[in-house]
């Protein structure tokens, strides 16, 4: 790779952030409808028992590392961006390269020799149908889910040269591909056709960007081994450690559902998978195509207070909105979608859960945004230490809302959790970052909370729900103009302004 030279300003002036967010964005949307649409295809096909939760747990597994991966984007970034500016790019990307091997090559086979035992660790109280399902899906996705780890690397390579087309086209087309794999055969070989499903999304999310890396000038001679490998293995495993955390709070999360009753593990497996889709076209996507510029640019702590509330507004503006549709239409949508199997209080729980979830939304929004700055700023030493006592937390906080609400109260715990995780993180940064965002989020929370309420509620006392949910969507975008004063001009002059 050629060690192009870099200055503290971008070469692309004339590219907005917004458009390399919105390409961004764009695959995470296509990732994410062909994710849905495999979801209902699921659950017309297959409907809702025992081996659904059994494959939703493993499915879970995968959720945990393919989030953590493109997490560790946020990691690596500031890091190829340094290492692209002093000419070094492609002996950096070849030792973070052969660290990950050293990871992905022995769990694998792990995976693959014991999968009973895996899937029984997995599925806790659940029959054995749901573990020897969930054992099968974990032979693929364990590699498939690091194939996305690559993915990840490959994609971070291309930012560090603000290139994100190709791993968007990767990320895209790997979504679409393994949707396409699990329809075609799903009659014939049943749920494991989606597991093959996204090992084959996989590859194509880490073959296109490899190839578009080796496309400007990637060589096999700049791979480097020895201590490097060992310093980038401690910086996988040490970056990795809150993304995952924040995983295994879904994790553990999934566990605490089993035991409210059959099923319960598939209904909030779908309201997370369609929350984690408000947030990953917005906040992460721009959290992605930040990491880059702000390393160039440099932070203190009001900057980093000062993008943190940009970016969120920019975010749950459009998270409010969905929440509110939600909350009006979701079981009415989640019939629709999901069948028979999701009618009746089943499908109105389930976009309750969403709501439920919102507390979730906002941490984890505030978390992709976050998170990258500490990498950027090099205040890393306090993030295995959060990670473990996040978990350790967690443990509590699900009792107690498991038996506060049941299904619910495990979802509202999750959101509690998360929040708490990135409270650390912030705090991590400096204490007065964590004041300014704290005050920012805190003001940003009222308005769209109130824009959302005041929009959604008052239009759910005039009309029935579907009208209601056109009303109040309408009236939701007035208010937010109407106040666009308060933060959310700033805050997209600021997001253009990015690059």
């Amino acid at each position: 790779m050629p060690g192009d030279e870099e200055t503290k300003s971008s070469p692309f002036r004339g590219q907005s952030a917004v458009r390399s967010g919105l390409v961004t964005s764009l695959s995470y949307v296509t990732l994410s409808v062909a994710g849905a649409v495999a979801g209902v295809y699921l659950a017309h096909k297959f409907g809702r028992n025992d081996e659904t939760d059994g494959f939703m747990a493993a499915y879970g597994v995968y959720l945990v590392l393919v989030f953590g991966a493109q997490a560790f984007r946020m990691v690596v970034v500031p890091d190829l961006t340094r290492a692209a500016a002093e000419g070094r790019l492609g002996g950096e990307f070849g030792a973070y390269a052969i660290a990950m091997l050293l990871v992905a090559v022995p769990a694998t086979v792990a995976v693959a020799a014991f999968p009973g035992f895996f899937g029984e660790l997995i599925t806790g109280r659940l029959p054995h149908s749901s573990a020897v399902i969930a054992g099968r899906a974990l032979t693929w996705i364990v590699p498939a889910a690091f194939a996305q780890l690559f993915a990840a690397l490959a994609a971070s390579a291309l930012a560090a040269r603000n290139s994100y087309a190709a791993a968007a086209a990767g990320f895209g087309l790997g979504g679409i591909g393994g949707l396409v794999m699990f329809i075609v055969l799903a009659d014939h070989h049943g749920l494991i056709s989606l597991a093959w499903g996204l090992a084959l999304n996989g590859a194509l999310a880490a073959g296109i960007p490899l190839v578009a890396l080796l496309a400007h000038g990637g060589r096999a001679h700049h791979l480097r081994g020895g201590l490097a490998v060992s310093a980038r293995l401690w910086r996988l495993a040490s970056g990795a450690a809150v993304p995952l955390a924040v995983q295994a709070l879904y994790l553990i999360a999934l566990r605490f559902a089993a035991g409210t009753g059959e099923g319960k593990v598939t209904s909030l497996s779908y309201a997370y998978l369609l929350a984690a889709t408000f947030v990953s076209a917005t906040a992460f996507s721009l959290s992605l195509i930040a990491a880059a510029p702000l390393t160039r640019r440099g932070l203190d702590a009001e900057s980093a207070a000062e993008h943190v509330v940009h970016s969120a507004w920019v975010s749950l503006a459009l998270v409010g909105a969905g929440a509110g549709i939600v909350a009006l239409v979701g079981g009415r949508v989640v019939t629709a979608l999901l069948g028979h199997a999701y009618s009746g209080a089943v499908g109105d729980q389930l976009g309750q859960l969403v709501v439920y979830l919102s507390p979730w939304m906002i941490g984890f929004a505030a978390f992709s945004i976050t998170y990258p700055l500490l990498f950027v700023t090099y205040r890393t030493r306090w993030l295995v230490p959060l990670a473990v006592a996040v978990v350790a937390v967690d443990i509590p906080v699900s009792i107690a809302g498991r038996a506060w609400g049941g299904l619910t109260g495990v979802a509202f715990a999750l959101g509690i959790s998360t929040l708490l995780l990135v409270l650390g993180l912030m705090r991590a940064l400096s204490s007065r970052m964590l004041v300014l965002s704290v005050i920012g989020l805190g003001r940003l929370a009222l308005i769209v909370g109130a824009a959302t309420a005041l929009a959604f509620g008052g239009a759910s006392l005039l009309l029935g729900a579907v009208p209601a949910a056109g009303l109040g969507l309408v009236v939701y975008t007035l208010i937010l103009v109407a106040v666009r004063q308060l933060g959310l001009a700033d805050a997209w002059q600021y997001v253009r302004a990015l690059h």
